[in-house]
């Protein structure tokens, strides 16, 4: 073999080699749980992996040689991700912004980077990763740094409130005798009533906002919603609402507070009541429930056809003080979101405006011993 051949083939062979690289690392690009797409110097699309073209919702075959503006233009581009685009175009091209976080239509949110410069050889990466978990971990740390603080601002307030009722309580049982000699003694009792019955508010508040440590018991969860449900009923048929319950085949068993699991399941079935009340439904609301076992655990579900809620107010639902009620606390669900973490649960909802809510309750189940 002459030198000249040996040179060609040692050659073939290099870029055999180099080819074999280029393919794996595409493969691994191509199956990536983050979205890649590459533009080259020109604004030409060269390069998108299979999680980018399902974020966008476009065949991956269709796009390949597309600028952006054939891309937004592309008659498969749903309106909501032309949007998107739109505005991420605009930050990141016009404002000059390396990070960009949007939410998907099934509620999870993608932190979205932009690398482009010499770094590049003038070409623009864009990747798009899954942050959904990290946002819940940060939401729930904020929430219970909420829910902690409200509990430190309630004992607060019901201390300065209690001392001077202690006071008034003390100077009124020493002015008792002097009452009763001068025929007025209904007085002290009346002023002694009311001190108690504000001192019995004051610590039903502190119990709400901040729920005593569960004293639990074993139970039967279909006993328990059972019990649960016939204290509403009455007042679902006065607001024109259906109560459905259904019971699993085998009985599944929870150790939790039920006076507590009560209180959060009667909170999420009144809130229901008045969710379907507000759209007023030509035939009846219905509220249904119903039990599953996920892994080691129970699953309470109450749905509802009511009116259903925005992503503003499902961002803040568990929020203390925050209600969309004239006449609401807007503390039911941040103190049930509490009991729940308090049993080693999990509270969470879906809705949907127009369409109703549905709300997950997920609790570790015993096993019960005869």
């Amino acid at each position: 073999m002459s030198e000249i051949q040996e040179k060609l083939l040692k050659s073939l062979q290099d870029f055999q080699s180099t080819q074999l690289v280029k393919d794996k690392y595409e493969n691994i690009l191509e199956h990536l749980d983050s979205g890649i797409i590459l533009f080259n110097s020109y604004g030409m699309l060269t390069f998108i992996n299979v999680q980018m073209a399902r974020l966008l919702g476009i065949s991956r075959s269709s796009l390949i040689g597309c600028s952006i503006t054939e891309i937004l233009r592309h008659a498969q581009l749903g309106r909501s991700n032309k949007r998107k685009l739109l505005r991420i175009y605009k930050e990141t091209i016009f404002q000059r912004k390396g990070h960009h976080e949007f939410c998907d239509e099934r509620g999870r949110h993608w932190l979205l980077s932009i690398t482009y410069g010499d770094q590049m050889d003038g070409d623009y990466l864009i990747s798009a990763k899954d942050v959904s978990d990290y946002k819940l971990i940060e939401e729930t740390a904020y929430q219970n740094d909420k829910l902690a603080m409200l509990g430190k601002i309630s004992a607060s307030i019901a201390h300065e409130i209690r001392n001077p009722l202690t006071a008034i309580r003390g100077f009124i049982q020493l002015l008792r005798p002097h009452l009763l000699q001068i025929g007025k003694d209904e007085y002290a009792r009346i002023i002694l009533a009311e001190i108690d019955r504000a001192n019995d508010i004051i610590s039903e508040f502190l119990n709400s906002s901040k729920p005593s440590a569960p004293q639990t018991t074993i139970i039967n969860v279909s006993s328990l919603l059972k019990e649960t449900v016939l204290l509403t009923e009455s007042e679902a048929l006065m607001k024109g609402c259906q109560i459905v319950l259904y019971e699993p085949d085998e009985s599944t068993y929870i150790s939790v507070d039920v006076k507590q699991i009560k209180q959060v399941i009667l909170n999420i079935i009144k809130n229901a009541m008045d969710a379907i009340e507000e759209i007023g439904h030509d035939d009846a609301g219905i509220i249904e429930i119903h039990i599953e076992e996920v892994h080691k655990s129970v699953r309470i579900h109450i749905r509802d056809n009511g009116n259903g809620m925005d992503n503003n107010t499902l961002s803040r639902l568990f929020d203390p003080f925050f209600t969309t009620k004239e006449s609401g606390t807007g503390l039911g669900l941040s103190v049930s979101y509490r009991i729940i973490k308090n049993h080693g649960g999990v509270i969470s909802v879906e809705s949907e405006l127009g369409k109703g809510t549905q709300f997950m309750i997920t609790l570790p189940f015993t096993k019960f011993k005869h």
